[in-house]
């Protein structure tokens, strides 16, 4: 899906899996969803959001997220 990132989220704990991954906020048509950055997105930005499974595939295997930035849309 498509979305718009509009913040970063930031913790001072995390499990160790998530050590080192960074978190964007992302309006999409469904609502704010937190998201794993796997691309480098910045505030503004359009990106493409995937969840479930493909985010896990996209983020690693290893990394338990539910949804993931997985590319930057270009304007």
């Amino acid at each position: 899906m498509l979305g718009t990132v509009v913040g970063s989220i930031w913790s001072t704990k995390k499990a160790p899996a998530l050590s080192g991954q960074t978190f964007l906020t992302v309006d999409t048509p469904g609502g704010l969803l937190v998201c794993a950055d796997c691309v480098g997105a910045g505030e503004g930005e359009t990106v493409l959001v995937a969840t479930g499974g493909a985010a896990r595939k996209a983020a690693g295997e290893a990394i338990p997220v539910d949804a993931a930035v997985i590319g930057i849309v270009d304007r």
